[in-house]
């Protein structure tokens, strides 16, 4: 089977209600994009008008190898867009408010699944039916993990224990898949020279590392001072990223507490094999499947009766700290975010459409088409439409 095997086999749109208005601060854009990550694009965007992080605000994160549209604000931004490489900006009008998260009411997927064996669709559309009882769990994906190698560590975590040298280190020489050839010079001169700021500044190519070293060169043992000059997007991603994997394993615990093993199939993410429902027990309560589980935060003032709280406290004593922990000591932002995130989503507009593949000539394809709340993982779906072995036959042996 193949995935995104064209850009256009992976579509998503941001669905919004968020209007243009008469007058208002903030210029209102949509962006189309082929190619490039969400953080790349508005990197084109704030090189080509010079325009600071800070005034830059969007709703969410579109994956790289995908047709996507999504939608931002510029404070004060050009009454204009730009088309650059295969990524059209277009100015719709003025907002009083910038855009946000909360902006987006859902995202729609068009997805193509092709390559497929004759079993491999007949798997995906039964997966369909068991999906339509329990829904799919609704499990941070790998692109929430795009800060963290497989088994390295979390850069919020150090950040947590006040272990800022530590973190810097990772954030600035950690090789991850897509750097490119400028990057990966940057983050081999940073392992080789680490410490040795002036020489690092001198060999650095002009960017954000680059901005980082010159502070260090300066306040050479200031590595709380250098975090906090982050830029805004990556202390998110990586607070984002620690806080999203102890809400997976939360997830994991609570299915496991409530569904038998024969019922549970497995998953494979970023962080290793987590559990899924595959089937429905006639008694379970709608409660279960309709739960909202709290986003771990030292902001979070947990009720002992709550039904989730014997998990939560499982999951900070594996990890070794608590509660109150998670928050950055000395710095405001970045900061961990209060809130719940459903445990189980069910996809609106759900369709399945079976057809011979044009592209893989002798084998079939499987188009989907559906709508997912905002924050929740196309891929989640098409992972548990394609990993072997998860039907309730193939569970219980």
């Amino acid at each position: 089977m193949k995935v995104k095997q064209n850009p256009a086999d992976f579509q998503v749109e941001e669905l919004t209600d968020a209007t243009t208005e008469p007058r208002g601060e903030f210029a209102f854009y949509r962006l189309h994009k082929v190619g490039w990550t969400t953080h790349d694009a508005l990197e084109i965007i704030r090189q080509r008008w010079q325009i600071e992080s800070r005034r830059v605000n969007y709703g969410g994160l579109k994956d790289r190898h995908a047709d996507t549209v999504q939608y931002l604000t510029i404070h004060n931004g050009p009454k204009r867009g730009f088309d650059h490489q295969r990524m059209t900006l277009s100015y719709l009008g003025q907002r009083y408010d910038p855009y946000s998260s909360r902006d987006i009411r859902a995202n729609r997927f068009g997805i193509t699944l092709r390559a497929l064996k004759p079993r491999d669709e007949l798997f995906a559309l039964n997966a369909i039916q068991q999906i339509q009882a329990t829904g799919i769990a609704n499990y941070f994906d790998d692109q929430r993990f795009g800060s963290v190698t497989t088994n390295g560590p979390f850069i919020a975590k150090h950040m947590v224990l006040g272990e800022f040298e530590a973190a810097l280190k990772i954030a600035l020489t950690e090789y991850y898949e897509f750097d490119r050839a400028e990057t990966k010079h940057d983050k081999q001169t940073l392992r080789e020279h680490w410490g040795d700021w002036p020489k690092c500044k001198g060999l650095l190519n002009k960017g954000h590392a680059r901005s980082l070293v010159d502070y260090l060169v300066h306040h050479p043992t200031d590595f709380k001072g250098t975090c906090a000059r982050l830029r805004p997007e990556l202390g998110g991603l990586y607070v984002s990223a620690y806080q999203s994997d102890l809400w997976n394993r939360l997830l994991a615990k609570w299915l496991q507490a409530h569904f038998a093993l024969d019922a549970l199939g497995t998953i494979a993410l970023h962080r290793g094999a987590y559990p899924i429902p595959l089937q429905r027990p006639e008694a379970m309560s709608d409660n279960v499947l309709s739960v909202e589980l709290p986003l771990p935060t030292a902001r979070l003032k947990p009720d002992p009766a709550a039904p989730w709280f014997p998990m939560l406290e499982a999951v900070m004593l594996e990890e070794g700290i608590t509660l109150k922990q998670l928050k950055i000591p000395g710095l405001d932002r970045p900061f961990f975010s209060k809130g719940e995130r459903t445990a189980f989503i069910h996809p609106q507009n759900l369709e399945a459409i079976p057809a011979n593949d044009d592209v893989n000539p002798g084998q079939r394809k499987l188009i989907l088409k559906f709508t997912l709340p905002r924050g929740c993982y196309a891929t989640m779906l098409i992972k548990r439409l394609t990993a072997p072995g998860n039907s309730p036959a193939d569970a219980a042996g």
